[in-house]
């Protein structure tokens, strides 16, 4: 939410990529991890990299840059180091510029439970909607598996893109919502009919990820083939939320959706959207929902209030403030609590 900033520290690289080699890339990428402790050890490859702004050189956002840019899957860090070395400014302008963008549908199957308990026609709002991957979940089929059953929720005519999550505990209501509108903001929304913004939203997903890559693959043809309405904009901007709110039809229930952005707005204007999300008249006229899913001790607009100490795994669901469960941030599980 806020411009990228200079802080040229070789040894803070080495450190942040030691850290994702050891935390994050073990047993999701043997790509990723080779390459991270490569850099971790490299001054000078430490060095090329300390010029991206600080807040622009993540391990996945670099290594997702360089493939873009033709870097070799195979071959090892020696490989991979070559061909930074050899393209080290165009990294370096490409990382400046872009910024990770999550865009997983697999997050529809957390919502899903929270969209079936609205009525009616739904006007879908996305802040933070990237490539608008997740404004698609009447378009989605659905498995959930509740112990040794599976709950399928479909389409009519079948779907391209089958999500599948885990059920624990009761199971929710669920069914597919009525969308007759959809819509998003994003400080760089992407055009999954484009062909860069598309080689972009398939390369943010790390090598080994076969199944997902199919999945958004799938998720982009469906965007691409019908496009929402996407705004270039600050998804926390109270003025443009409201603007872009006020195309949403009339007779439709507003429901406007926040999964993953909130981390990313400053605490003031992140407590100044929320209350405006649950004020009546907060964001229009015509009465407002509110569905986001969030780290539990992210915000205390829960209802019941949560106490992060006690919560346990995943993220939590809500509905208008509304705890409804604990969820996988990227919508793998759900446990339903409402």
């Amino acid at each position: 939410m806020s411009a990228p900033t200079t802080d040229h520290d070789p040894a803070a690289v080495a450190d942040r990529f030691a850290r994702f080699a050891r935390d994050e890339a073990p047993g999701r990428s043997d790509v990723y991890l080779a390459w991270a402790e490569g850099v971790a050890v490299d001054p000078g490859m430490c060095e090329i990299l300390a010029r991206i702004p600080a807040t622009r050189r993540q391990p996945p956002l670099v290594f997702a840059v360089t493939r873009m840019l033709g870097a070799p899957l195979d071959g090892g860090y020696d490989a991979w180091a070559a061909f930074v070395r050899a393209h080290a400014a165009t990294v370096v302008a490409e990382c400046a510029a872009r910024t990770l963008q999550t865009n997983e549908p697999l997050r529809c199957a957390a919502l899903l439970p929270a969209l079936a308990r609205l009525q009616g026609p739904i006007a879908l709002l996305e802040l933070g909607a990237s490539g608008g991957l997740c404004l698609y979940p009447d378009r989605y089929a659905y498995r959930f598996r509740a112990g040794d059953d599976v709950v399928a929720v479909d389409p009519g005519g079948g779907a391209a893109v089958v999500l599948e999550a885990e059920l624990r505990g009761a199971v929710p209501d669920l069914r597919l919502p009525d969308v007759v509108w959809r819509a998003g903001i994003d400080l760089q929304p992407l055009d999954a009919g484009d062909p860069a913004d598309r080689a972009w939203l398939e390369g943010l997903v790390w090598p080994e990820e076969t199944a997902r890559a199919r999945r958004i693959a799938a998720a982009i043809d469906v965007a691409a083939a019908d496009p929402p309405r996407l705004v270039a904009g600050d998804a926390a901007d109270l003025g443009l939320v409201r603007r872009l709110a006020a195309e949403a039809p009339r007779d439709a229930a507003l429901v406007i959706t926040t999964p993953g952005v909130l981390p990313y707005v400053p605490r003031g204007r992140r407590d100044a959207l929320i209350a405006a999300l649950r004020a009546p008249g907060g964001i229009r006229p015509e009465p407002v929902h509110w569905i986001t899913l969030d780290q539990p001790a992210l915000h205390d607009a829960w209802t019941p209030p949560i106490d992060p100490g006690t919560w346990g795994p995943g993220f939590a669901l809500a509905l208008d403030g509304e705890v409804l469960a604990a969820a996988d941030p990227l919508g793998a599980w759900i446990d339903w609590r409402a």
